[in-house]
């Protein structure tokens, strides 16, 4: 198994904002990253699994990461790689699959053509971010082609609760008008640029559905890995995944506390989620899994779990379980973890925004350090 760089954890830890954190030097963990995840010239890897598959969630991941960065060849390498493999050729005209990798016969290819809503949205925001922040218009074309299919493919209008986006293209509508759905899949910031950028579709009747699946969604204040809906009975904890917030839930914690001071909904999130962040400053650490009903909490969480809640952590206010978390990014170091590809994006993600790499408008849009403060002069990372 090819090994991680192994500054990775210290070039996150080390660049946070007390140690001076510079936007002009291309992200040194990003870097790392690219180096330990990125293969074939633009395939994000999983080490976590032993066939070391890829899916769109990676990829849609690290053209974040990329742009963040200014690394215009990494990105155009990702994004090539995502549009070739996983979307034959063209994003605009098909959902790109979700998951590739080396099939029963040998062969490396597609596994499963279904989409995935929430990596789809991630590629269409990069795009259309990567268009107006480099000034490229090919990427924004590109990006509202795939926000169109997005809408086309992934939603439906579920009775009493409007348009929702679904977590797939297929599997998760129901002949009954019930529904499965997944909170994490809906980062506000996502929706808000779609609303603003694209006004006349129908983007912006979707933050009020997403709206009730967010907090409707955690009756103890805890966010569920997935939700049932069901017509005339509304919301409830799915019973497939034994009403448990976890792995997936992990992520709804981070996009609330990334929003923006201003932010529509970030009030009533941070609101509605405070059980979380005071369960962690008490506890020191983050859960593993919580069950959404009664709020009971088991498990030791990994590293990525502490740096997703930091933004959280900041935004309400908790500085002494902030720094607690941060203490224990330091005690797990990344680098000998070099399989954790799960661990390494949230805290990318976490830990990225914690140093100030990178923040969010109102209105969705993407506000990356180097955008402000570098030359305007500075190429593209390389």
């Amino acid at each position: 198994m090819k090994a991680i760089a192994a500054p990775l954890c210290a070039a996150l830890l080390l660049s946070a904002p007390e140690a001076g954190a510079d936007p002009c030097d291309g992200w040194p963990a990003w870097q790392a990253f690219r180096q330990g995840f990125v293969v074939d010239g633009g395939r994000v890897v999983d080490r976590s699994q032993g066939s070391l598959p890829t899916t769109s969630e990676g990829q849609s991941y690290a053209m974040f990461f990329a742009l963040v960065a200014n690394d215009r060849p990494g990105f155009d390498s990702l994004l090539a790689w995502t549009r070739g493999r996983l979307a034959g050729g063209d994003l605009g005209a098909r959902l790109p699959a979700w998951l590739w990798g080396r099939g029963q016969d040998g062969r490396w290819q597609v596994l499963d053509a279904n989409s995935a809503a929430d990596s789809d949205m991630w590629i269409a925001y990069d795009l259309l971010e990567a268009g107006r922040l480099w000034r490229e218009p090919r990427y924004t074309a590109e990006g509202k082609l795939l926000a169109l299919r997005i809408l086309r493919e992934e939603t439906a209008d579920l009775p009493g609760l409007g348009l929702t986006l679904l977590p797939g293209r297929q599997g998760f509508l129901f002949s009954d008008g019930a529904a499965r759905l997944n909170p994490s899949y809906l980062p506000p910031q996502l929706l808000a640029r779609f609303a603003y950028g694209l006004p006349d579709s129908a983007w912006a009747r979707l933050p009020r559905g997403s709206k009730r699946v967010l907090l409707d969604g955690a009756p103890a204040g805890f966010a569920p890995d997935w939700l049932r809906f069901q017509p005339g009975k509304g919301l409830s904890p799915d019973a497939d995944s034994q009403a448990l917030g976890s792995y997936n839930a992990i992520r709804v914690y981070l996009w609330a506390g990334m929003l923006a001071p201003a932010a529509p909904l970030r009030g009533a999130l941070l609101a509605k989620y405070r059980p979380m962040a005071l369960r962690v400053a008490k506890e020191g650490e983050p859960p593993e899994e919580v069950n959404v009903v009664d709020g009971k909490a088991q498990g030791h969480s990994p590293a990525g779990f502490s740096a997703a809640l930091l933004p959280f952590l900041q935004a309400q206010g908790e500085t002494d379980a902030l720094r607690a978390q941060l203490r224990r990014l330091q005690s797990m170091p990344l680098d000998q973890r070099a399989d954790a590809y799960y661990d390494h994006v949230l805290t990318l993600f976490g830990l990225g925004w914690h140093q100030g790499r990178f923040r969010f408008a109102n209105n969705g849009e993407l506000q990356p350090a180097w955008e402000r403060k570098c030359p305007a002069s500075l190429p593209a990372s390389h």
